[in-house]
């Protein structure tokens, strides 16, 4: 498939699984009719995130969900024939993890647990311990939750593995320790966005980033979904409302032209780095 339609989704989930997946529904149905191939829904879409990081909010946690249960199952029958990426907590034994997982009509096609975590979330989520690539029908994928973008080599790791799309699944909130009149002033705000369009710029691949919206608990989320080429430039995106950014991709000719000159993952030089 040589050009791809990619849909980055901003919208808000609780703690009502139903209602998560009536949401779903008619964000994977809203996409459809754009004629998206790939949706990228956010983090803890399946039953919301956190409602703070202090640790009086530990309490309040989503519901773990059996990876293999029939959430998961469900979400395979929207996706259709389309690729969906969501994020849910993930029960593994005793253990919870803040994961994704990435779906199409035939099944699952890779999955995830975040890596990174911030403070507050040790007390409620276990980590995960790697990043992998996965090939789908519209190539090679990988994903990162939240935290996991901030740090270049996790999508490095994807890249190297060959990833030529990264979702990146946000469940991303405002500064809660300086907080800015307005979403779009927030620092929080800036670093999110920086983090897209820099991941994509230096490993030269497509990202896109979806993000809750709205209010859950002391935490007040960005939105501001996107679709960012790979020479880092912003192809559509959304602001702190709901909504989906779409844009087209073609894949070889964009990757082919981003890389021409300047091959950012050949021309890398790991025996100076002193790691790997």
């Amino acid at each position: 498939m040589a050009l791809i339609r990619v849909a980055a989704a901003a919208a808000h989930f609780g703690r009502d699984i139903d209602a998560c997946l009536a949401r779903i529904e008619a964000l994977v149905a809203d996409a459809a009719e754009r004629g998206a191939h790939l949706v990228v829904l956010p983090d803890a879409a399946l039953g919301g995130y956190l409602a703070g990081f202090a640790p009086s909010d530990a309490a309040d946690r989503p519901d773990a969900i059996d990876p293999d249960g029939p959430e998961v199952k469900r979400l395979v029958e929207l996706a259709g024939s389309r690729v969906v990426c969501a994020g849910y907590c993930e029960r593994d034994g005793d253990v919870r993890f803040n994961a994704a997982v990435c779906v199409s009509g035939d099944g699952v096609l890779g999955r995830h647990r975040k890596v990174h975590q911030p403070a507050g979330e040790p007390a409620v989520y276990g980590a995960g311990d790697r990043f992998a690539a996965f090939d789908t029908p519209l190539g090679r994928m990988g994903m990162l939750i939240d935290y996991d973008k901030t740090f270049p080599e996790a999508a490095r790791t994807l890249a190297l593995d060959g990833a030529t799309m990264l979702a990146f699944l946000s469940a991303w909130p405002a500064s809660l320790t300086n907080q800015a009149p307005r979403l779009v002033t927030d620092r929080q705000t800036r670093l999110f966005d920086l983090y897209d369009c820099a991941r994509a710029a230096e490993n030269q691949v497509v990202v896109v980033s979806s993000n809750q919206t709205g209010t859950y608990g002391r935490l007040r989320f960005l939105g501001r979904a996107k679709v960012v080429g790979p020479g880092g430039d912003i192809l559509a995106r959304t602001s702190a409302k709901a909504g989906l950014a779409v844009a087209d991709i073609d894949l070889d000719h964009d990757l082919s032209r981003a890389r021409r000159v300047l091959h950012h993952l050949a021309d890398r030089r790991p025996a100076a780095y002193g790691c790997g």
